[in-house]
């Protein structure tokens, strides 16, 4: 099943229905009277919690949700009968947000629970509801109110009690798989982890889930990587485990690079209890694991645990560290974290060739006359002294073909006043050779 966890949708209620105008004919009742019923009221729009569900994917392929308007009245007094409402099934933990996500219109975090997110519209009343001692006979028959409609986002915020924080290739799908029963995608490649999954760890007699985001890295709140809009997946975590790749060059830079991405995003992650690991010890030696974490202690302030989640060093201690931070949060506030309304930012397009060309075409500024397309497919622009030798160069060369146009004129007329002259003596030959033969 594919991984999706915002969707933008439609719902619309269900309008009203019309009362009635009717009366009462029948044999031998001279004063029947107004009998019209009134119209039924609109289908509701409900969300409804689930859990069996993980995923929002199912809005994917369905965005428009329209709930049945209700019948209309008829005669002998029958009221029209209400329409089917429309019940939209969600998963744990998923926000439901206005059009502008600004406002959140509720937050769906216990399975079960169903809110009635758009009212049906109410029915028209039927003649036989104005009936009156004066007014016996109306004939007044009222439409139905029509119901209501919005686009609402629905965004989803998996609950978990920890959060696996840090660089892509930190070794964060590895721990989740040493410590759980989850088996996350591994690989030596960046990126390997494109969705965030779940595991149930077991320690001391307790459990607390372990939710295994995608990694971050410098401007992911821009859209740089796959940007950071997943880390919503972490706002309900109760703490954060942060791991820091071992073999790389400067442990201390790449806690900063995620720290800063923490805090672009907001959703108050920066204000999370944390516990700072250093991974893939099993890669390092005795000297090398001692001299990175004294540099991490110093960057973050507060004690780094040695961690390999191959070799399963620091385990037992990471688990219980976090389980202590988990115990502790809960005592302080038992109910599901709140989320924010933080979005965060999706993974940024990269912008195509033809696009910037057309653009550069389309556009009137003639700037765009200066420069020429490089190879791949950049816009380079001409710097001011190789447009000054080209002008230069440019200008000679026409001079140039101005005066040799010249010359090669005044040689077509040298030509053609020879060959005048040649034809004249020929002419005067011709003519004596004519007089001798006369003679």
């Amino acid at each position: 099943m594919k991984f999706l966890d915002q969707a933008k949708i439609f719902i619309k209620s269900g309008d009203g229905g019309a009362g009635a105008v009717s009366f009462r004919r029948e044999k031998h009742m001279e004063f029947g009277g107004p009998d019209g019923g009134d119209g039924g009221r609109g289908g509701d729009v409900i969300v409804e919690c689930v859990a069996n569900l993980n995923t929002l994917i199912d809005y994917r392929y369905q965005q428009h949700f329209k709930a049945d308007k209700g019948m209309h009245g008829m005669g002998q007094q029958r009221t029209g009968g209400k329409g089917n409402d429309v019940i939209m099934k969600v998963p744990v933990g998923t926000q439901i947000l206005d059009e502008e996500r600004d406002v959140v219109v509720a937050d769906l975090t216990e399975a079960g629970q169903r809110l009635v997110l758009l009212r049906g519209g109410d029915g028209g009343f039927g003649n036989l509801h104005y009936k009156t001692s004066t007014n016996q006979a109306p004939r007044r028959g009222d439409p139905g109110w029509p119901g209501k409609e919005m686009w609402v986002w629905l965004k989803l915020k998996l609950i978990a009690d920890a959060g696996l924080v840090g660089l892509p290739n930190a070794g964060k799908s590895t721990f989740l798989a040493a410590v759980s029963r989850a088996r996350p995608k591994i690989a030596d490649y960046p990126f390997t982890t494109l969705h965030p999954n779940l595991g149930v760890v077991y320690y001391d007699q307790e459990e607390f889930i372990v939710a295994d985001i995608p990694g971050l890295i410098e401007g992911a709140h821009e859209g740089a990587g796959i940007g950071d809009r997943f880390l919503g997946h972490i706002e309900r975590c109760r703490v954060l485990l942060h791991l820091i790749d071992g073999t790389g060059d400067d442990v201390a830079e790449a806690y900063r690079v995620v720290r800063g991405e923490l805090e672009a995003y907001g959703g108050g992650l920066e204000s999370k209890p944390e516990v700072v690991a250093l991974n893939k010890c099993d890669s390092l030696l005795a000297e090398d694991i001692k001299e990175k974490l004294e540099a991490l202690e110093a960057a973050c302030g507060h004690k780094v645990y040695p961690l390999s989640g191959v070799s399963g060093i620091g385990l037992k201690d990471i688990l219980g560290t976090l389980l202590r931070h988990i115990t502790q949060s809960k005592a302080e506030d038992p109910g599901v974290v709140i989320a924010s309304t933080a979005i965060g930012a999706g993974k940024r397009g990269q912008e195509g060739f033809f696009r910037r060309r057309k653009d550069a075409v389309a556009a009137e500024d003639s700037e765009f006359e200066d420069g020429y397309w490089g190879a791949d497919g950049e816009w380079i622009w001409y710097e001011d002294d190789e447009a000054d030798e080209d002008d230069v160069e440019v200008e000679d060369a026409a001079a140039g073909a101005d005066d040799s146009d010249d010359d090669l004129a005044a040689e077509d007329v040298d030509d053609e006043e020879d060959d005048e002259d040649d034809n004249d003596e020929e002419d005067g030959d011709e003519e004596d050779g004519d007089d001798q033969s006369h003679r």
